[in-house]
């Protein structure tokens, strides 16, 4: 594990060089393994509820985070100190995960993935008055043109949806799922206190794992095992290792390299991920205007990424 960024309260730090570089690497895994949890989610979807699913998702990551911490990289097991921080985190964490699995059952994958890509624009507006960061005009630009790409992908491609604003009831529901996350970014900084990044994660995840055992832990139980399908083990498994644990790690790296808003600008990558993974799955091809403001997104992360921060 690379060795933690300080992080400094009311003004950002950006690392430079490889570091920098490093951390817009990270950032382009995290955006093609996201696409993997709209896609494989929604596979899980189908035979769980949101709420038992989570739950049994973060039981599982629980345990792949305390190997990682404690296990691979000999953390020292102790309570964190200020854990109510852990607990706030994990809390926006649960309402993202959740909402976004709520929305599976009205909306397909694409939908909820491009309003995945409305994250940075709220980003940006958190990261002002949580660590006092400023968004540069052009990069502000690039926001723009991305979330108007976003926007053509939520409203399929249809002029008269978008003038009539008929937004779905998935995508209204991951919508409050996203404000928590895009607040989630600035805070992973303004609450460092120079913890391992995979000792961060694990509590966390402990967090955000209290706040799902109500509402999802009777729903577990009743679940019979034996009769789900193969592909919902092995969709909760990358939900649980890849996704959760991978993408966590991977969003910890970058936070502390990159501005808040630089980080989440690659999630506008993600609907054109999750286009391409669906057509490989079978699950059919985006129509040509889709494609086409998928495209825009992702012109829209091209500019934001060569600007200066």
């Amino acid at each position: 594990m690379t060795k933690r960024m300080p992080a400094q309260r009311g003004h950002s730090v950006h690392a430079k060089g490889r570091e920098k570089l490093k951390g817009h690497l990270a950032m382009l895994l995290f955006a093609v393994l996201i696409a993997g949890s709209f896609s494989f989610g929604g596979l899980a979807a189908r035979y769980m509820e949101a709420e038992p699913l989570m739950l049994w998702r973060y039981i599982l990551t629980i345990g792949v985070m305390a190997a990682l911490a404690f296990g691979a990289f000999r953390v020292p097991v102790a309570l964190p100190k200020e854990a109510w921080r852990f607990l706030l985190l994990g809390g926006l964490i649960a309402v993202y995960m959740l909402t976004m699995f709520m929305a599976l059952e009205f909306t397909s994958p694409i939908a909820t993935g491009a309003v995945f890509t409305l994250m940075p624009l709220l980003s940006a507006a958190f990261a002002l008055p949580v660590l006092g960061q400023k968004t540069r005009p052009g990069v502000l630009a690039g926001l723009i043109i991305a979330a108007a790409g976003a926007v053509w992908v939520i409203f399929r491609g249809d002029i008269d949806a978008i003038l009539s604003f008929d937004v779905g009831t998935g995508e209204m529901i991951f919508f409050i799922g996203v404000v928590g996350h895009a607040l989630y970014v600035p805070l992973i900084r303004r609450f460092d206190r120079g913890e391992p990044a995979v000792a961060f994660g694990f509590w966390v995840t402990v967090g955000a794992t209290l706040w799902l055992v109500p509402p999802g832990i009777k729903g577990l139980l009743a679940v019979d095992f034996t009769a789900l399908p193969l592909a919902v083990y092995a969709a909760v498994t990358y939900l649980a290792v890849v996704t959760t644990a991978g993408t966590f790690l991977l969003l910890q790296y970058a936070s502390m390299r990159l501005p808040a808003t630089k980080v989440l600008g690659y999630g506008y990558l993600t609907p054109s991920f999750i286009i391409l993974l669906e057509g490989l799955l079978g699950h059919g091809w985006a129509s040509l205007p889709v494609l086409a403001g998928a495209l825009v997104t992702a012109c829209g992360l091209a500019l934001m990424a060569l600007l200066p921060d």
